[in-house]
């Protein structure tokens, strides 16, 4: 198995924000539906830009973080893109969740 560590941080960083990129053009893709299917989604590219910003001693606040992934404010992308989650919606997200690692940093 290939070892991600190994991979050079500069093709790194360009997969990372073509997925950004990505995420930002798909503006249909919600959250609650990312989270229901991969456990993750664009809040915590955010939290991983903000620990990893931590780490490197470069701190990143999480609004700032937030705004690097959806390419404006948190606030302004959830009032033009996010309607609210429906019951199933937040079922799914939960029984994704529970099936993520604890850590992975």
């Amino acid at each position: 198995m290939a070892d991600i560590d190994h991979l050079d941080d500069r093709i790194a960083a360009a997969a990372f924000r073509r997925l950004v990129r990505h995420l930002r053009h798909r503006s249909d893709a919600q959250n609650i539906d990312l989270m229901g299917l991969a456990g993750f989604c664009r809040n915590c590219l955010s939290e991983w830009v903000e620990d990893a910003s931590i780490r490197a001693e470069q701190p990143i606040d999480r609004e700032t973080a937030r705004e690097l992934i959806y390419g404006m404010p948190y606030a302004e992308w959830k009032a033009s893109h996010q309607p609210p989650a429906t019951e199933a919606q937040l079922a799914r997200m939960q029984e994704s969740l529970a099936r993520n690692p604890t850590d992975l940093a």
